[in-house]
């Protein structure tokens, strides 16, 4: 066994590069509808677009596991936020109740793991569930699912 074996096949250049544009249009889409007043912007959503466009026949970049993961994900951290200080056992608890709850539901979707971090770091009201978190992971998929329609590639799966 080898730590350092690369278990995933090799990728045409192209189809990497439009993974990344891909990637890029929709943290841009997220970007721009920010501007407008409502940030939708979270660390996690680029950990999203890795799946959404590099990977989007995977079970953990369907639509239902993107939107429910980040809403389960969050709430958990909100809740655990207003229940317990602002402790590094506290956010490590978050994490593995979101963690736990994403697979009892089956929507596990890892980047939805970092919003309890986001949470206890920048103790947002509780209106982060539905800006940035719900509204932004809509966007996402929309942007997502827009975007393999254009290359004819399945998605959602």
């Amino acid at each position: 066994m080898s730590f350092l074996k690369r278990q995933q096949p090799p990728v045409p250049v192209k189809t990497a590069l439009l993974a990344g544009f891909g990637g890029a249009a929709a943290i841009g889409v997220l970007g721009m509808a920010s501007t407008i007043g409502t940030p939708l912007l979270m660390a996690p959503f680029g950990a999203s677009c890795v799946l959404l466009f590099s990977a989007p026949k995977s079970p953990l970049s369907q639509p239902a596991n993107v939107v429910f993961g980040h809403a389960v994900s969050a709430l958990v951290g909100l809740l655990c936020l207003a229940m317990f200080p602002a402790h590094w056992g506290a956010v490590a608890v978050a994490v593995g109740i979101a963690i736990t709850a994403m697979a009892l539901l089956r929507i596990t979707h890892p980047p939805a793991g970092a919003n309890p971090l986001v949470i206890f770091a920048t103790s947002p009201s509780p209106d982060f569930f539905v800006f940035p978190v719900v509204s932004g992971a809509v966007l996402l998929v929309a942007v997502a699912w827009s975007y393999h329609r254009i290359l004819k590639s399945d998605y959602p799966s």
